[in-house]
């Protein structure tokens, strides 16, 4: 069994024969949760891949919101990505420093959610980069800027009025991607103020299984996510929404079956940071 869209991932090996092209742009997604006391941004001055700009999460996005990294607006997101040097033509690679999970895969999921298919993720980040002993540089990466034209595709994001009204319809398959322990309710979560439990009907899968976690994280083979998403009771041809604590965990799953061929899957912007942090929805735990 082979991925359906194996272009959504490149590996080490690919981009670093592609270093200079053109026609790429390669974007350091990081992220990193205030508990881990890490600053993305400076890390990414120290120390990125060669020609890297820096895709910040937390500013390319609906900063009137209350709520972390919420999508901007598709004028908002076209001025950004114009001034990192990246065009409607570009071929966009995410990656960050925890390998190839999570938050290369969300910048994956918004330019998508903007229109622009041309984007891969690297399969095992910076850290399968540097291991593999390739070029790393604090070089200031000169840019010049072109035109990008987004078209936001609606159907990739649910908001909290839909989300709503799902736990009536059943009309998306809602998966949990968090820890168990959070899904369950036993665990603390890491924001202050949030409820514990998980959205009514919901599926746990935490993200993590999707990927191979002693080999940098990458993504698990099409036999390997098939099995793993079967044994859920999920069904990749239905509707599906996928949410975790603030939208950027959520994305592992829309990739896994978006390798495999079903390109629809979206994600809860405002996941639990939004459904926990309220007192007027339901939670089951």
């Amino acid at each position: 069994m082979e991925y359906v869209h194996p272009e959504a991932l490149v590996t080490t090996e690919w981009l670093s024969n592609n270093l200079g092209a053109s026609d790429i742009a390669i974007v350091d997604a990081s992220f990193h949760m205030a508990a881990a006391g890490r600053n993305a941004q400076a890390e990414y001055t120290d120390n990125h891949i060669p020609g890297a700009v820096f895709f910040d999460v937390d500013e390319i996005a609906d900063t009137d919101s209350d709520l972390p990294h919420m999508l901007p607006s598709p004028e908002k997101f076209s001025s950004r990505v114009r001034k990192l040097g990246i065009g409607s033509e570009t071929h966009v690679i995410c990656y960050d420093t925890n390998g190839g999970p999570a938050a290369a895969m969300r910048a994956w999921w918004t330019f998508r959610a903007f229109g622009h298919d041309r984007v891969s993720v690297l399969s095992g980040g910076l850290p399968k980069w540097q291991d593999e002993g390739r070029p790393i540089t604090a070089d200031e990466t000169p840019i010049v800027e072109k035109h990008f034209f987004p078209k936001f595709d609606h159907s990739l994001v649910l908001s909290f009025d839909q989300m709503m009204a799902n736990v009536d319809s059943n009309e998306y398959q809602m998966v949990d991607a968090r820890s168990e322990g959070r899904y369950n309710g036993t665990e603390e979560e890491p924001r202050a103020g949030m409820r514990k439990g998980h959205i009514p009907g919901a599926i746990s899968l935490p993200f993590q299984n999707l990927m191979d976690t002693g080999n940098f994280m990458v993504m698990r083979s099409a036999e390997e996510l098939t099995a793993v998403i079967n044994e859920t009771g999920i069904d990749p041809e239905k509707p599906l929404v996928s949410n975790c604590g603030s939208g950027v965990t959520a994305a592992p799953l829309v990739m896994a079956l978006y390798l495999l061929g079903h390109t629809r899957a979206a994600i809860y912007d405002g996941s639990w940071t939004e459904w926990g942090g309220r007192d007027d929805t339901p939670i089951d735990v």
